[in-house]
């Protein structure tokens, strides 16, 4: 609350009206609409006695005033709180920042524009009952969806899967009971987002941008993707792209390789989980990643949510969109409501790289994480762990290399490859697919030597989302002539497996592999 005193009000009088100030040369009918316009904003000063010029005038019985100021401010819905004073001739009404907005005088709303109160339209209304975070745009009725059009039976059999709905729950008695439908029937947002085959029919700027470039600036594009299915298939996609354009250190145990990124996973996946989740979907931006040599950029639009400051994040939660936000949480792809921030620094530090930093301005957040940097390939035999080789990476970002000859126990295992033949392979697969890294496809290549259920192979490649493995593994392949189908003229058979073409056994012939 101001201080009021003369010299107070000598100031505010020069400086005129505008956002936080008003005078008034008496107490008027529109003074309710006044206070409910600075309740409406950051609060102001209601100077009563003072003429538009600023000229001091005064008004005399100020008890009385007082009492109808205050029945006027508690005639508002809900009541409105304001300070009352007497400065010399002049009374002050302060209005302070309110905390039950929006406020109503006369059945009407009233905002504070430039030096004046004007009434509020209705999209006026809905914009600020939103950025007030009032009404959740998630769970508002998405007209444009269709249960009939829209909804295939791949795409709810695979969100039954991940939101773990029982297997003999009717569709809409599941939508219904996870608010994902209204009463009317009607497909929330949030449920367009989740069941989408391609989500901007439903927002055209919901899709997700990523882009690979050379350095440090955005001079020359290497590589760019666009997301747009369902939120959780972006989350995955996305994930994968990301993985398979920076460097990894491969750890060989015995007969089992491990792969440790150079940033730590699960912290870019809350990153890019924040990214989706909390972005304000009526923005006209998408989510954009952009990845350079020195760092990984996620950028979202739409600032904070209602009620956070910078000084919040990390130390509470405060959902844009609540409702996406807890089916995500019940499709495991969020870990913990409320400890995102919080948790990809505690992940960075046990990773040992940086904190990323979070910078936000009113229209966007972004998370960047510098990324390690290698001065040149080494490799790390680590004696106090037999068997256990670190193999160092560093070229053009997203090209993995093993460079090191691996313990020959590695070749009695049929399913796996030696390092040599491994690096061969991926040199003959890398231009194969954008989207995996060809070390991945030379090790689908070699394990289908033999014919191999879809399962069998995601489980050696310890991939659990069967329409990611689809359309970024066995899709390229199959359409680049390396695997087939043996039950062709049936691809949902249940006895459909996967082989090697003949194009992929003479590959491994002019290799010198033995094809099983």
């Amino acid at each position: 609350m101001i201080n009021m005193n003369p010299k107070t009000l000598a100031q505010l009088t020069i400086l005129g009206e505008g956002y936080t100030i008003e005078f008034k040369r008496s107490v008027t009918s529109d003074l309710g609409r006044e206070i409910c316009a600075f309740a409406n904003a950051t609060g102001g000063v209601i100077l009563i006695g003072i003429a538009d010029d600023g000229g001091i005038r005064g008004v005399s019985n100020h008890n009385r005033l007082k009492s109808q100021v205050q029945t006027i401010a508690r005639s508002a819905e809900p009541p409105i709180a304001v300070e009352i004073e007497s400065v010399d001739a002049v009374l002050c009404v302060t209005v302070p920042a309110q905390h039950s907005k929006p406020y109503s005088f006369g059945g009407k709303f009233f905002i504070r524009e430039g030096a004046s109160s004007q009434q509020m339209s209705r999209e006026e209304i809905r914009e600020f009952f939103y950025k007030e975070g009032l009404i959740h745009f998630d769970e508002t009725a998405c007209d444009r969806f269709s249960l009939e059009n829209d909804l295939d039976d791949e795409n709810w059999s695979l969100f039954q899967r991940r939101a773990k709905i029982p297997e003999d729950m009717d569709l809409e008695t599941a939508l219904r009971n996870l608010h994902l439908m209204d009463e009317d029937g009607r497909m929330t947002h949030a449920g367009a987002w989740l069941l989408a085959r391609d989500i901007r029919k439903f927002n055209v700027s919901a899709d997700v941008a990523c882009a690979l470039f050379m350095g440090t600036d955005k001079v020359r594009i290497l590589d760019r993707r666009d997301f747009h299915g369902d939120v959780y298939s972006m989350i995955v996609e996305v994930m994968t792209w990301i993985l398979s354009k920076i460097n990894v250190e491969y750890i060989i145990k015995h007969v089992r390789r491990e792969e440790r990124p150079e940033l730590p996973e699960e912290a870019i996946r809350e990153a890019v989980v924040n990214a989706l989740a909390h972005r304000d979907y009526r923005s006209t931006a998408n989510v954009q990643i952009y990845l350079f040599n020195d760092r990984l950029e996620i950028v979202s639009p739409g600032g904070l949510p209602a009620g956070m400051t910078e000084a919040d994040l990390g130390v509470k939660s405060n959902p844009r969109n609540p409702l996406l936000f807890g089916i995500l949480h019940r499709m495991d792809a969020v870990e913990r409501i409320g400890s995102g921030i919080r948790r990809i620094r505690d992940l960075c530090r046990e990773h040992g790289v940086p904190e990323p930093l979070i910078e936000v301005s009113g229209s966007w957040v972004t998370t960047t994480f510098r990324r390690p940097v290698t001065e040149s390939l080494q490799v790390a035999d680590d004696r106090s762990a037999p068997g256990r080789y670190q193999v160092g990476t560093r070229s053009v970002p997203g090209r993995h290399q093993v460079t090191a000859q691996v313990d020959r126990n590695l070749q009695e295992d049929s399913n796996t490859l030696s390092d040599n033949m491994l690096y061969m392979l991926s040199d003959a697969l890398e231009d194969l697919t954008a989207q995996v890294t060809a070390q991945v496809t030379a090790q689908v290549v070699w394990h289908c030597r033999r014919s191999r259920f879809a399962n069998e192979i995601m489980e050696f490649l310890e991939l659990k989302h069967r329409k990611t493995f689809r359309a970024n593994y066995l899709k390229p392949l199959m359409e680049a002539g390396w695997l087939e189908m043996t039950v062709p003229d049936k691809p949902t058979s249940s006895k459909q497996k996967y082989r090697l073409t003949d194009k992929g056994r003479r590959l491994l012939a002019e290799l010198g592999a033995d094809d099983g």
